[in-house]
């Protein structure tokens, strides 16, 4: 049997457009014991057909089809479940790659010898590309993730989820950490970055950049304002949790708190939402609110800021579960 070095998971989601551009970045990263795992999620814009194609040109090239349209959590989970590989990353089906990248990220790791990498990446939006850093300044050192969680009320590398901004040891997928909660539609990254940060052993951040990720696309979530991206809900309610039941819960949970309440507000000042699924967020948000340990999210609010504080203040103080939540269409999964 082929010894897989590398398996790189790539769920492409109606990106016909961009799909060529990934392909070719991943055919100039391509090894012989690199597998390409390409995950379509049933899309219904020609992109299976330029999957297809690509296939006979792509070495290591696996092409798997969905007949129901999951989403990038579901998608990933997929390709996690048909990888062979000794390490394993992460790719969306409209970003790039620059050549020689996983070439570069396996010799990191194989260096490095932890559970898992954290890489730069460069943002690309139209024309301007901006270099974006794992929010920890140690640079090839290992570490326990779990002692970087912290401080509360600064941005540190567990809020910098994009799993495809690393790569991870096969031994993490053998203990259940890599998966992705299925049906999470935005947001699936952040209880899978959380869990990595409590549950794993050891990780690096390195100055190494190669991922080109792209915003500002049609289809993206993070262009949509319906109501899957209510799904942060869901998914920082997992987060709180999961954080309430590790055995550092009273050191953790302000950090993880502090982070859902500022997202919340995030999306709550943001303008964005259909009337419907604004009216269904800011109920959602008043039951989440409610959730939380008061005496902790007292706490928090505290810190915020007024602006912020003031919101959430203003949400918490209205009746949950109100508004039923509209239709949800086909899942985006491309980027969340």
């Amino acid at each position: 049997m082929r010894v897989v070095k590398l398996s790189v998971i790539v769920p492409f989601y109606n990106v016909r457009t961009y799909a060529p551009d990934t392909l070719r970045s991943l055919r100039a990263n391509a090894r012989e014991d690199f597998e390409f795992i390409l995950v379509d999620d049933c899309s219904t814009d020609g992109t299976a057909d330029v999957l297809r194609r690509a296939r006979e040109g792509l070495p290591g090239a696996v092409v798997i089809g969905h007949e129901r349209n999951g989403g990038l959590a579901t998608a990933r989970n997929s390709g996690l479940s048909a990888a062979n590989g000794e390490y394993l990353t992460f790719l969306d089906g409209d970003d790039w790659l620059a050549p020689g990248y996983f070439e570069e990220l396996v010799a990191a790791a194989e260096r490095l010898r932890c559970d898992f990498v954290r890489t730069d990446h460069v943002q690309v939006t139209g024309r301007t590309r901006t270099v974006h850093r794992v929010p920890h300044g140690l640079r090839g050192t290992v570490l326990s993730p779990r002692s970087v969680i912290l401080p509360a009320d600064r941005t540190t590398s567990v809020d910098y989820p994009y799993a495809w901004a690393g790569v991870y040891h096969r031994r993490l997928l053998d203990r259940g950490l890599l998966h992705f909660t299925d049906g999470l539609r935005t947001a699936e990254d952040r209880p899978w970055i959380w869990r990595l940060h409590r549950e794993a052993e050891s990780f690096a951040a390195v100055g190494l950049l190669g991922v080109f990720y792209r915003r500002g696309v049609a289809s993206s979530l993070t262009q949509i304002g319906d109501v899957r991206q209510l799904d942060f809900i869901r998914a920082f309610d997992q987060v709180i949790d999961e954080t309430a039941k590790d055995e550092d819960a009273d050191i953790l949970l302000p950090k993880a708190i502090r982070t859902y309440c500022a997202v919340m507000a995030h999306h709550l000042d943001s303008g964005r939402f259909e009337p419907a699924v604004a009216r269904t967020l800011r109920s959602m948000s008043a039951g989440a609110l409610r959730r939380l340990p008061p005496d902790l999210l007292d706490e928090t609010l505290r810190s915020l800021g007024d602006r912020r504080a003031a919101l959430l203040r203003r949400v918490r103080r209205r009746p949950a579960g109100a508004e039923s939540a509209p239709a949800v269409p086909a899942a985006s999964g491309a980027s969340a």
